[in-house]
């Protein structure tokens, strides 16, 4: 890498992207695959910005297309004929390998691009320089680099809710479930939730937007019956591209049925984020290297990725991201009973009778709690008798998550709550995964007998609280659920009511955050999790008494 970069940097620099050039070198070390592609992508988006500004030095208005830039008689006058027509063999004709295009409108695989390819066109960039400088020699020239552009008004364009790592983590599992991604293409939308967690946003919305491409591709063809037009990237025809896929007819006049399955929000939203002269216009600023990547802000990448996630889920053969963090937690609590534990004696031995009476509190709240909630389940699971084992199943939660929910386009109080009951799942799973850990620990020590007599009795206490903490979790979990199936009742809310809402769901997130801090094997604190679970519990009874709830409020909307 030293000797690279003291040998061509200096002919790097015509590009104004020196840096990025010495990093492609970097990646063909490392060769990973996606990085290869995505190393193209960048060095001949800015290569296609360097040789416009040496078209500037002769030429006055700069062609908007690659393949009539290097068939320029300017550029042929500064580096030669011959040396374009290499450059238009590996990237300006659809007669050559035309790499700019196939990758960028998301034609090519990661395993499809050969590294030699990019190290090819590394080592030309190089050789342009050598004769750029010889020329600006020659003829006493400056070379003037035109600025980068900048996004304004990013507050407009603020649509989604800024995302996080737990949204990236669902979202991973969320592509590889979801019918939208070509199970082919996985590696690059893998990469790019990478590259947003590396705060590499440039590198994020440069592997999505081809991604994207792609798929919608495939949808069109699929939904217009026109298979032939999914791989038309040939010399023989032009490949079907964004502007084809989102118009309102067909070449035969026929109506589109693309924009029909999509929804007139979600095509408005590629239209003003991609087409629309007087928007961002992200893919064709990224693409033609007009955007200093460094700079590229989150912003516009949240919000590429945001309605990335939202075709993820309106393509998914899952549910909603909600629920598939709520059948991951069932699973986690249901493995509780599979744990290794002491003999029932022992635990009532050691933590005495006091423990059985507040048992009996929680477990007389959790049957009042479910008793105001029986309206709002399924009519099957209408049951009277033992409702904390009858209801509180995997079966219910499995039914539940089962059930349709709109997803496209939500408004932002909707996703809001979103977040908000995302997070409740999410602190319930981690609670259950520390329960687990703990207790198989604690169970082995027992066995061999490295417990002090205080550690035993704290692994005992956790046992007993285990007792009342499974069907509380499951209890939660029901809550959060039926609240997902009626979450469009939030739209129905004035100012006040949404936000005494959001209040009591955020004092149940409380509980379920200051759980996951009293069961982690830093604090250990199993005496306390009673008194938080009793006082939570006379909370969640109040949230419904006093019908705040979205099923309530559904509910009431139904009613004549």
């Amino acid at each position: 890498m030293e000797q690279f970069e003291v040998q061509y940097a200096l002919w790097f620099q015509w590009t104004n992207a020196t840096e990025l050039f010495l990093e492609v070198f970097h990646v063909l070390e490392c060769m990973q695959v996606t990085a290869i592609v995505l190393s193209l992508m960048k060095l001949t988006s800015c290569l296609e910005r360097a040789l416009g500004d040496v078209f500037l030095l002769i030429g006055k208005d700069c062609p908007f297309l690659l393949r009539d830039l290097l068939a320029s008689q300017e550029l042929a006058a500064v580096f030669g004929r011959s040396v374009m027509n290499v450059l238009r063999v590996f990237v300006g004709s659809p007669c050559g390998l035309n790499l700019r295009n196939i990758l960028w409108h998301g034609f090519a695989s990661p395993q499809e691009i050969p590294v030699k390819y990019c190290s090819m066109l590394l080592f030309l960039t190089a050789g342009l320089g050598q004769l750029l400088k010889r020329y600006l020699v020659q003829n006493k020239f400056s070379l003037v680099h035109r600025p980068c552009i900048t996004f304004s008004n990013l507050e407009e364009l603020d649509i989604f809710p800024d995302i996080n790592y737990e949204v990236l983590s669902l979202t991973e599992e969320l592509a590889k479930r979801s019918s939208f991604v070509l199970k082919i293409m996985l590696p690059f939308w893998i990469s790019a939730l990478t590259a947003f967690r590396q705060h590499r946003y440039a590198d994020c919305v440069t592997l999505l937007l081809p991604q994207l491409e792609t798929s919608l591709r495939l949808l069109f063809t699929t939904v217009n019956k026109c298979p032939s037009r999914l791989l038309t990237a040939e010399p023989s025809s032009l490949y079907t591209t964004l502007d084809e896929m989102l118009a309102k007819q067909l070449t035969d006049e026929e109506i589109n049925q693309l924009p029909l399955i999509l929804g007139e929000p979600a095509v408005e939203f590629l239209w003003d984020f991609l087409n629309h002269q007087e928007g961002p216009r992200v893919r064709d600023h990224l693409s033609h290297g007009e955007i200093n990547l460094n700079e590229f802000p989150r912003e516009i990448a949240n919000q590429i990725l945001g309605f990335a996630i939202i075709l993820l889920c309106r393509f998914s053969r899952e549910e909603e991201l909600v629920t598939l963090k709520v059948l991951k937690c069932m699973k986690s609590i249901n493995s509780w009973s599979e744990l290794p534990i002491v003999s029932e004696d022992q635990i009532q031995a050691i933590t005495g009778c006091e423990r059985c009476t507040e048992m009996q509190e929680l477990v007389s709240l959790i049957t009042e709690i479910l008793s105001q909630l029986q309206h709002h389940l399924p009519p099957s699971c209408y049951i009277l008798d033992d409702p904390i084992n009858n209801l509180l199943t995997g079966e219910l939660l499995t039914e539940l998550c089962g059930m349709q929910i709109r997803t496209l386009y939500c408004p932002r109080s909707l996703l809001e709550i979103l977040v908000v009951l995302r997070q409740i799942g999410a602190q319930c799973h981690q609670v259950s995964e520390q329960v687990i850990v703990c207790t198989e620990t604690r169970y082995k020590q027992w066995v061999n007998k490295t417990l002090h007599s205080r550690q035993r009795h704290n692994y005992l206490r956790m046992l007993k609280s285990v007792k009342f903490l499974s069907p509380v979790l499951r209890l939660i979990l029901v809550l959060i659920t039926l609240e997902l199936n009626n979450i469009h009742a939030i739209c129905q809310e004035n100012p006040f009511e949404y936000q005494q809402y959001l209040k009591s769901l955020k004092s149940i997130l409380q509980y379920t955050e200051n759980l996951v801090t009293y069961t982690s094997p830093e604090k250990n604190k199993w005496d306390e999790t009673g008194q938080l679970t009793y006082r939570a519990l006379i909370k969640m009874k109040a949230f419904n008494e006093r019908k705040l709830t979205l099923m309530q409020l559904a509910t009431q909307k139904k009613m004549p």
